[in-house]
C-alpha cells in the first residue's frame, strides 16, 4: 500500500465527495443504572453528520480537506462521558489537539451541533519520500477488536462507523526502501489543560516496517505524553489464515513498565453457499485492574488518564473476542462479535445486518446486548457502594449512510 502512495506524483486534479450519516439508538437501561434512576428508560438518542471531502493534486503536492457538520441529541446527551460502550465515535471537538478547528453552532441541555475540520493537511510525494503536514489520521497496529498499539485516537471495540478515523495534528515523514520496507517518523502536537502547546502532552514516534520470510514485522519507539513506549508487531500466514500480534511496553513517567498486547487469527471460508470471515483475538490490558472498585474514583490514575484520552476502553486486564462476518447476498451482509471479560465473566454481544442497495447508500441495523450483572464491567460499572451503576443497557441501533 505504501508503495502505491509513494509512486510517481499524479497530474493536477480536483476531487469532491460528500457523505451524510444518520445514527440512532434505543437503549433499555437496567434498574440499577444511574441514568434510569435520574430520568427514564428507554433512552432515545440520535446524531447526524455531513462530511465534505476535498482532494486536490498539483504535481508532487496534494491538499486534503474534510469538513464535518454534526449534531447530537437525545436522552443520554448529559451522560456521554460516562463509562460504557461507544457505538458512534464522531469527534465532538478539538480539546487537547494542537489546533482548534471546531466551531459551535448551538448548544442546549439535550442537543448540540458544531462544525469541524477532521482533515486539513498537505502531502508532498517525490520518489521514495512522502511528507504530510496538518490534520490527518494515523493507524498503527494489528488489532481486529482491541488496539494496544493504536496510540493515536483508536476506535473503541464497539464503534459501528469506522470509515473515517479521527485525525490528529501532525508531521509525518515516510521513506520507502527498495526491499519493500519503510520507516515512518511521526510528531503529534497537543495542548495541555491550560491551552498551551506542550511537549509533555505531545508525541514523537518512529516505526519501521519490513519483511521476514513470508511474514511482516513492525518496530515502534515513541515518547507519548511523558511516557516511553516500545512496541513490536508481527503478521504471519498460517496455512490459509493470518496470525497477528502486537506487544506494547510502556514506561510510565514516575512509575514502572506496563505490558499490553494482542494476538489474533482470522480466516475466510465458504459457509452455506456464502462467504464468511471468522476471527478470534486475545487482549491483555496492562493498565487494567483485577477487580472493579466500588467507585471509578478508585481506579488507577494511569488507567483513568488513558480512558480520558480515548486510548483504552476497557477497565480490567484480560479479554477474548470472537466474531464473524458473512456475505449472505451481494446486497446483504451480517457481522457478529462476542467480547468476554476473562476476569469477571461478563460479556458483550454485538451483531448488525447491513443492506447496500447501491454504491452510494448503506443501511445498517444492529443490536448490542450486555451479558453481565450489576457490578461487572459488561453488566453495569459500579458508581457508588449503594449498587448504583453505569452501563449494562441492551441497545438497538440503526445507521444510514449516503454518498453523493
Amino acid at each position: 500500500m505504501l508503495g502505491a502512495l509513494l509512486a510517481a506524483p499524479p497530474a493536477a486534479s480536483l476531487e469532491f465527495d460528500a457523505r451524510i450519516k444518520a445514527f440512532g439508538t434505543v437503549a433499555a437501561l437496567p434498574n440499577h443504572d444511574v441514568q434510569r434512576i435520574l430520568e427514564e428508560s428507554p433512552a432515545l438518542d440520535a446524531s447526524f453528520d455531513l462530511r465534505l471531502m476535498f482532494r486536490e493534486s498539483a504535481g508532487p503536492f496534494e491538499l486534503i480537506v474534510d469538513h464535518s457538520t454534526s449534531m447530537v441529541s437525545g436522552d443520554s446527551f448529559a451522560f456521554l462521558n460516562a463509562p460504557g460502550a461507544t457505538l458512534d465515535q464522531t469527534p465532538a471537538g478539538d480539546a487537547g489537539r494542537a489546533f482548534d478547528l471546531s466551531w459551535e453552532i448551538e448548544d442546549g441541555s439535550r442537543h448540540r451541533s458544531w462544525q469541524r475540520f477532521d482533515r486539513l493537511a498537505i502531502r508532498y510525494r517525490r520518489g521514495d519520500w512522502s511528507v504530510t503536514l496538518g490534520r490527518q489520521a494515523v493507524s498503527w497496529g494489528n488489532g481486529l477488536v482491541f488496539q494496544p498499539m493504536g496510540l493515536f485516537t483508536p476506535f473503541a471495540p464497539t464503534t459501528v462507523d469506522q470509515e473515517y478515523k479521527p485525525g490528529d495534528d501532525l508531521l509525518m515523514i515516510e521513506r520507502l526502501f527498495a526491499d519493500g520496507s519503510d520507516v515512518n517518523l511521526l510528531l503529534v502536537g497537543r495542548r495541555d489543560e491550560s491551552g498551551d502547546l506542550d511537549w509533555d502532552s505531545s508525541s514523537a514516534a518512529v516505526k519501521w516496517h519490513g519483511f521476514i520470510g513470508q511474514g511482516e514485522l513492525e518496530l515502534v519507539a515513541a515518547r507519548h505524553y511523558r511516557d516511553e513506549v516500545l512496541a513490536i508487531g508481527a503478521r504471519i500466514p498460517v496455512g490459509g489464515a493470518l496470525a497477528r500480534s502486537d506487544v506494547v511496553a510502556t514506561h510510565v513517567h514516575g512509575s514502572g513498565w506496563k505490558l499490553s498486547g494482542i494476538v489474533n487469527i482470522d480466516y475466510t471460508l465458504a459457509f452455506l453457499q456464502s462467504t464468511a470471515h471468522v476471527f478470534a483475538e486475545y487482549f491483555h490490558n496492562g493498565f487494567g485492574v483485577h477487580d472493579l472498585p466500588e467507585t471509578p474514583l478508585a481506579l488507577p490514575p494511569d488507567l483513568v488518564a488513558r480512558l480520558g484520552r480515548g486510548e483504552v476502553f476497557n477497565l480490567m486486564r484480560d479479554y477474548a473476542a470472537v466474531g464473524a462476518s458473512v456475505i449472505w447476498h451481494p446486497l446483504w451482509s451480517q457481522s457478529v462479535v462476542l467480547i468476554g471479560n476473562l476476569q469477571d465473566g461478563s460479556a458483550l454481544l454485538q451483531t448488525s445486518l447491513t443492506y447496500e442497495p447501491g454504491d452510494h447508500q448503506r443501511v445498517q441495523v444492529g443490536w448490542l446486548e450486555m451479558l453481565g450483572g450489576a457490578g461487572e464491567e459488561y453488566g453495569g460499572v459500579p458508581l457508588a457502594g449503594d449498587g448504583i451503576t453505569r452501563g449494562g443497557a441492551s441497545t438497538l441501533f440503526a445507521r444510514w449512510v449516503y454518498y453523493f
